[in-house]
């Protein structure tokens, strides 16, 4: 299995790795030990709910050292924790961070977490530039401290000086890196006793869900609450590959959700989004997985219902559907959608279209839904917000979505998907009051609602632990917080998610 295929959010956009450190020389003489400053420390003030926040920023690296000692990355982060609390036991603290693999922390970071965030149009779309930031009255600093993690080779993350960048890059690799950072920050600021929660969005889902095992089996680290925004915990959900029926089942209701939301689907469905989209999962669940499981021992009566039925939830051509043998891959379908209107629709987010060279091609030129909305706003506006506000300098490039971690690792699965709801699911086990939040946006592609729930549903718990589980929807994509009704909705769901957790 081709393992680069496992990228989430930077599939289709075609970014080179970085080669490898070359040896040095046999007589060239040792360099002198790199000097990593300490963290620069700032203030600021916030109202979120009526109430307002003074806090202290601390912004910069944290050298990751071997037990002997020796550097080995310098992972850089931004803090806040707020000032005045003289009992830090009382006072939860959440690490957090994006995904890709390849993604740096600045979506939830300026999104919808931190202080400060970025404004957007009602509906999320970009204003023009230069683009500038915001207080933002949605942030969670009322209820946590925060920390945002740029894995190495994200942000201004690196391997250090001599080290080698592979060591970093690759599932295994990336927790053991993430959780030694998490460690040694708990430590060197004074956090062990403070409730602790993990907060990850898409692949952060997966380094979120790896960490809340590897966090208590490595250091006897207990989590109060995991925060899986947009999430993806089981890759045979969403990996489109020849004899794997399940992402064609599982997508089919995000593909409902944005042919009614372009107005495509059949008009007996076009009204509540809610009753049509239990109408197709009740399909998915009965008619068309049994169809799929029969592959060619499936009669034409069969096939042909099932065609019939796709092209009524998804606005597509019958003809379209059975030349795809029933089965509408991803990027065939963010290319047919909206064909007949020379645009293509987004995949982080379907209710944003783009447009092509030309109407004829198989796939879309690119995600209007991530180069034509929000890379711009989030790149410019870091950059700017951490020398401007946080009074950090750093001149080499700030890598918010890079390809410079591929290849990705995955040797610990070999010849099969990555799943990593079972490592939730034996933290859970472990730690009965660990809590599980699960955000989900109905018109999300990269990550959809109901590859998630098809997860959590196979994970076996038990009642007892189903309780600690809780999912709320989004009508919106795969950053719901870029949508301000959405941003709304997931400070509140946030604020019951803590209140919950810390019971």
């Amino acid at each position: 299995m081709n393992k680069l295929r496992y990228t989430i959010l930077l599939v289709g956009l075609g970014l080179a790795a970085l080669g490898q450190t070359p040896e040095k020389k046999a007589d060239e003489k040792p360099a002198a030990a790199q000097v990593v400053p300490p963290p620069v420390e700032t203030k600021g003030q916030v109202v979120i709910g009526g109430q307002t926040i003074n806090y202290t920023a601390r912004t910069g690296y944290m050298v990751v050292k071997d037990e002997n000692g020796k550097p080995k990355a310098n992972v850089f982060f931004v803090a806040y924790t707020k000032d005045g609390v003289t009992d830090l036991s009382k006072r939860p603290v959440t690490y957090t961070f994006n995904g890709g693999p390849g993604s740096a922390s600045v979506w939830l970071h300026m999104g919808c977490i931190g202080p400060k965030r970025i404004p957007m149009s009602d509906k999320g779309e970009s204003l023009a530039p230069p683009y500038s930031y915001i207080n933002n009255e949605y942030s969670w600093l009322d209820k946590t401290d925060l920390v945002f993690i740029d894995p190495v080779n994200t942000g201004y993350s690196r391997a250090a000086q001599g080290e080698n960048e592979r060591q970093f890059l690759g599932y295994v690799e990336d927790i053991e890196s993430v959780g030694e950072f998490i460690r040694l920050h708990a430590t060197k600021y004074g956090r062990w006793a403070s409730p602790k929660f993990l907060a990850g969005e898409s692949y952060g889902t997966t380094r979120a869900a790896g960490l809340s095992g590897y966090l208590q089996d490595k250091y006897n680290m207990y989590i109060n609450g995991v925060a899986l925004i947009s999430s993806i915990l089981n890759f045979q959900t969403a990996l489109f590959d020849k004899g794997n029926d399940l992402p064609f089942e599982l997508f089919l209701p995000t593909y409902t959700a944005m042919a009614w939301y372009h107005k495509k689907i059949a008009p007996e469905y076009q009204g509540d989004l809610q009753k049509t989209l239990r109408e197709v999962e009740k399909f998915v669940l009965n008619d068309y997985a049994t169809v799929l499981m029969k592959g060619d021992l499936a009669s034409d009566a069969e096939k042909n219902m099932v065609t019939d039925k796709l092209s009524r939830f998804t606005g597509l051509s019958e003809e379209f559907i059975k030349n795809a043998n029933n089965r509408i891959d991803i990027f065939r379908f963010v290319k047919e959608l909206l064909r007949d209107d020379g645009k293509t629709a987004g995949r982080l987010d379907g209710r944003f279209t783009g447009i092509d060279y030309d109407n004829a091609g198989e796939r879309y030129e690119f995600d209007p839904s991530l180069d034509a909305t929000i890379s711009g706003p989030y790149s410019g506006t870091i950059n700017q917000y951490l020398r401007q506000e946080l009074k950090y300098e750093n001149d080499i490039p700030y890598l918010i979505l890079t390809g410079r971690v591929q290849p990705w690792n995955y040797n610990n699965v070999q010849n099969k998907y990555l799943n990593v709801s079972e490592t939730l699911r034996q933290a859970m086990a472990k730690n009965p009051y660990l809590k599980v939040w699960v955000a989900a946006g109905y018109y999300d592609l990269a990550t959809p609602y109901f590859a998630a729930e098809y997860t959590f549903n196979h994970m076996m718990l038990r009642p007892e632990q189903k309780k600690n589980v809780s999912f709320t929807y989004f009508e919106a994509g795969h950053m719901m917080y870029i949508h301000k009704e959405s941003l709304i909705k997931l400070k509140k769901d946030a604020d019951k998610f803590y209140e919950t957790a810390l019971k």
